[in-house]
Formats: C-alpha cells, sequence, structure tokens
C-alpha cells in the first residue's frame, strides 16, 4: 500500500509529507531549539528545572569534556546507563555533540547482559549511576571501556541538599554496594572541567549513527540496531505533525512551547528516548522525569504539582495509576494527550482512563527498528480503540504472506514498514539485517496485522515467539540458552502467557535431570541472570517436553496446554 493511501485519512493540520532536508541532523534541531525555547523549562526532577539554555550549557560542557581529557573521536560509541534524572539527557545530547554513538543501556541489566552489550557496541566510555558500581566493576575487564564517567543521584541539586541526598541512598538505603572505581571521574567534575572549555562544533550527516539501540530484533541475542541522525529526526517531525493535529478550536493540539509532558517511561527506552528526549526538542515541550515510577504514592504526588498536557504510558502503568486512592484528586482539566505504546492497550483500561480523566488514551505502533513510531491514532473522537492508528507522515504500511505477496485490504499477513524512520540496519550483522530489511526498503516486523478499508491497522498476532512484558522485548531463546547453562536443566522451553498487569508474563517449562531441581531454585538462578521483566513469573516442572518429529520443542502445543 502506498503511502498515499492514508493521505486523505489524516485530521485536519496534520500535513501528508514531512521535509526531510529540514534539519541536517540531531545536533542541529537541539540547538536551534535551545536558542529558541531558552528561557523555557526542558527538565524537571528532583524539584530541580533546567531551562533549554542551561541544558545547552551542561551539555556543551559534557561535549567538551569528551573532546578535551579523552581520545574519544567522533563515531566512538558511548554507553549511557541510568534512569530518568537530569544527568541523562545532559550526557547525551552533550555526546551527540561531540560526535559520538549514544548506545542507550538498561540501569537493571545483569553483568551478563551488559557485558554483551557492552562487548558488541564495542563502547569506549560509560556514563553510570554509581548505584550500579559493583557491576561496572564486575564487568570492566570483559570490554573494551576506558573512559567511566559516574553520576549520584544528588549531582544536579544544590550542594547541600545534594549530599543529602546521596547520603540517604548510600548510607540508608544502602542503594550503593562496595566497588573499586578509582580511575572514574565523577559527573560534577566532567561538568566543572568542560566547562573551562569551549565545545568545537562536529560536522554531522544526516546518514551518520546518532544511536545504537538494543533489540532482539525478532530472533535471539540482542542486536544494535542502527538509528541514523536521519532516522530521529524524521521521526521528530513525523510524531511533530501528527501532534499539530487541529482541536475544536482550530488551533493545533499542542502549541509550541506551552505543554508539560510527563515522562515516567525509561529514557533508555526507545519509545520514551524519542518521545521525551528528542521529539520535546521541536516542540520545546518541558518534561517531568520520574525517576521511579513504581513508587506510585511518589508518582501521584509529583503528578498533583504539575498542570500537565500530555502522559506518555502502558498498560500496565495506567492500571497501577487508576488503582491508586489519590488518582481521582489529581488535576486532569489540562490533560489534552494520553499516549499508549509498547504492549497492548486493554479496552477496560482505556474505558476507565477516560471516565476518569476526561481524555481519550490513544495507542500507536512501532519498533526500535522504526525509531520507534510507525503508526498513531488520531487524537480525541476520532481514535479508534482496537487499532493501533494510521502510519506517521511518509510511512507506508503493507502485509505479506509468506511467500512475500502482499495482500488486499482486510487480509492478515506480516506487517512491513517503509519510510525515513526506519532503521539503516543492525549493528555488524548484516545477515540479520538481510533477514528483515528488503532491498527497496521495507521493513519486515513479525507481527500479523490487518489494514482495513479505512486506512486503520490493527496488529492481531505475533509471527514469532517474541514475549512483550510492560513494553519490554523478551525473546525466549536468550532465556532459554541461559537455562541451559544451570547444570541440572536437562531441557527448557519460554512461552508468553496472558497477564492483567504486564500484558504478558513469562512462562518457562523445564525438564530437570536426575537429582532434580526446585521452582525456587531456577527462580533464584533466573534473578541472577535476567534483569527483573525477563524473569519467569511463572515455572513449570515437567517430565517432558512437546516435540516435533526431528526433536524441535513445540513451543505452539505449550501455549495450548497453558
Amino acid at each position: 500500500m502506498l503511502a498515499e493511501f492514508w493521505n486523505d485519512k489524516r485530521p485536519a493540520g496534520v500535513a501528508n509529507q514531512i521535509d526531510l532536508t529540514e534539519y541536517k541532523s540531531v545536533v542541529e534541531v537541539f540547538e536551534r531549539s535551545c536558542k529558541k525555547f531558552a528561557d523555557r523549562p526542558a527538565f524537571s526532577n528532583m524539584g530541580v528545572t533546567l531551562t533549554y539554555a542551561e541544558l545547552d550549557r551542561l551539555s556543551a560542557a559534557f561535549g567538551a569534556y569528551l573532546q578535551k581529557h579523552t581520545d574519544l573521536k567522533p563515531g566512538d560509541r558511548i554507553a549511557v546507563q541510568m534512569p530518568n534524572i537530569l544527568q541523562y539527557p545532559i550526557a547525551v545530547f552533550g555526546a551527540l555533540r561531540a560526535g559520538l554513538i549514544v548506545v542507550n543501556t538498561n540501569p537493571l541489566y545483569t553483568a551478563r547482559e551488559m557485558r554483551h552489550q557492552f562487548r558488541d557496541s564495542g563502547a569506549r566510555a560509560l556514563v553510570y549511576l554509581n548505584v550500579f558500581g559493583r557491576l561496572v566493576q564486575e564487568v570492566l575487564p570483559d570490554t573494551d571501556i576506558e573512559f567511566l564517567i559516574e553520576a549520584r543521584m544528588g549531582d544536579m541539586l544544590p550542594s547541600l541538599k545534594g549530599w543529602l541526598v546521596n547520603s540517604v541512598v548510600k548510607h540508608v538505603k544502602k542503594m550503593v554496594p562496595d566497588y573499586q572505581l578509582p580511575q572514574a571521574q565523577s559527573f560534577k567534575q566532567v561538568l566543572r572541567q568542560g566547562g573551562g572549555h569551549g565545545l568545537k562544533p562536529v560536522k554531522v550527516e544526516l546518514a551518520d549513527i546518532a544511536v545504537l539501540q538494543y533489540t532482539g530484533g525478532t530472533t535471539g541475542v540482542a542486536k544494535g540496531a542502527m538509528l541514523t541522525h536521519s532516522n530521529l529526526v524524521a521521526n521528530m517531525q513525523q510524531v511533530h505533525a501528527c501532534l499539530s493535529q487541529q482541536g475544536e478550536d482550530g488551533q493545533p493540539l499542542m502549541k509550541e512551547g506551552q505543554e508539560i509532558m510527563i515522562a515516567p517511561l525509561p529514557l533508555y527506552h526507545i519509545y520514551a528516548f524519542t518521545a521525551n528526549c528528542m521529539c520535546m526538542m521541536v516542540n520545546g515541550n518541558h518534561n517531568i522525569l520520574i525517576s521511579n515510577p513504581r513508587d506510585i504514592s511518589g508518582f501521584i504526588k509529583e503528578l498533583k504539582k504539575w498542570r500537565f498536557s500530555a502522559l506518555l504510558g502502558l498498560n500496565t502503568l495506567f492500571v497501577a495509576l487508576m488503582d491508586h486512592p489519590e488518582f481521582k484528586d489529581i488535576d486532569f482539566s489540562h490533560l489534552k494527550v494520553t499516549n499508549s505504546g509498547g504492549t497492548a492497550l486493554v479496552k477496560a483500561t482505556a474505558e476507565r482512563w477516560q471516565a476518569i480523566t476526561g481524555c481519550t488514551v490513544v495507542e500507536g505502533y512501532g519498533l526500535t527498528e522504526t525509531s520507534p513510531v510507525a503508526s498513531t491514532n488520531p487524537y480525541g473522537n476520532q481514535a479508534r480503540l482496537g487499532t493501533v492508528g494510521i502510519p506517521v507522515p511518509g510511512t507506508a504500511f503493507k502485509v505479506i504472506d509468506d511467500d512475500g505477496v502482499e495482500q488486499p485490504l482486510g487480509e492478515r499477513g506480516e506487517l512491513c514498514i517503509l519510510g525515513p524512520q526506519v532503521m539503516k540496519g543492525y549493528w555488524q550483522r548484516p545477515e540479520a539485517t538481510a533477514e528483515v530489511l528488503d532491498a527497496d526498503g521495507w521493513l519486515k516486523t513479525g507481527d500479523v496485522a490487518i489494514i482495513d478499508a479505512d486506512g486503520f491497522v490493527r496488529i492481531v498476532d505475533r509471527k514469532k515467539d517474541l514475549i512483550i512484558v510492560s513494553g519490554f522485548n523478551v525473546y525466549p531463546n536468550e532465556i532459554e540458552d541461559v537455562l541451559m547453562t544451570h547444570p541440572q536443566v536437562a531441557s527448557c522451553a519460554v512461552i508468553g502467557v496472558p497477564d492483567e498487569r504486564s500484558g504478558e508474563a513469562v512462562k518457562l517449562f523445564v525438564v530437570p535431570r536426575a537429582g532434580g531441581v526446585t521452582v525456587d531454585e531456577l527462580k533464584a538462578f533466573c534473578r541472577e541472570n535476567f534483569t527483573g521483566y525477563k524473569v519467569p513469573r511463572h515455572i513449570v516442572l515437567r517430565d517432558a517436553l512437546p516435540m516435533s518429529p526431528v526433536g524441535k520443542i513445540l513451543r505452539r502445543e505449550l501455549r495450548d496446554i497453558a
């Protein structure tokens, strides 16, 4: 289906095309916005607000430090492993301004997962929060990382308050295990030293890689999706176009330099990274960073402080918020946009959200490989529940059968995407790239979809065995490969099962060796080797697993049993 098919289906105010020549890089978008919105707040966290001018100055200092005090060259990789704190955007934009490639890293990764990502990306520098210092010390000898920059929770706070926060984190909450990394530079010291030097402008092209965003793609071990400056700039413009939808007053839904967005989803996840770290630049939005969205009481306390107009979330988060007795006391009079992504939105959740807040939840669709937004619903009463909307401007969808033949409207098939936001490929994995990207640039998503006659798209199934837990991809192969290293596991299989809270949960079936193994032993092993969302919620011990004649474990049959 050509992109033009959707031209007459977009709401008023949403352009059908974007101008791909408007910006030369993410850095240009950032620097222009910092000048344009200089006095406007950019990010707030823990009671501190940075204006666009301050973000400009601090990220320039960070970039200047990298240029002056390390031998990192443009194109080198720098891993950033932090939760939603002010140091995150400073480090990311500073690194991009120095011409480096940012490797987004989940702070909750285990040593095994960190080792793989740092080695695979060839990262030479790492910015991390001291809470993860012991893990960094453990994996460092197995990586190419030479430069360490260590942030602490209180870095951006006034000195006395910052000292107090850091003391509480370390001594009261006992969140900082003992470790020795004498070579690490403190984040505050880096900003001080970098502030004394001017940032040297670096020539960055649209075709250059900006970010390596790790994903399992459709199979196996995590791969780095190469997202270029062009990919990210295009997706910023596409999202901006969708948010320009006209309201009943004929004015754009989101007004430039006036909106307050709540950012509870982790910035290292592509969904929040693009929405709350990249797209906000084009619009001059003010982003409220929520460091620990699992602390629902603390989250609601923060929400009560702001007259916020947009909130990004997913099904699990919406449910947790609405279940809190104080949620109904929040002022929702300015809320215009609630976006759901990462995992399927449950109809009952959407209806309840609208009843309480008066704002429609709209669902979109995307992948790490599409930077990530590929489609979105119109806002307000034009949204269609149960669909992921229509492709964003400049993007085409089609569905194909197993032979690659395009299917007519209303027929199901594998969803394929063509657009300027589609990744360059997987980092140093040409074979894996060739499996998902064809010669014309169409990306095979592995999702089964139906395009309705009016252009709205429904995701109906998944071609592969991917499990999505609270918006995060879990790959059965990875879990199974690690479980098979347990001395008491003879064979195992992993499937996804429906879960009210997280959309899906991981279910593990294990056939033990002679001598046996307990469910508690397996759980402890999984917690040691996997970040939280990958740890199986259900573990079943069995005498045997269903097999095909050639000895392949039949996950399909296990799903039927489950």
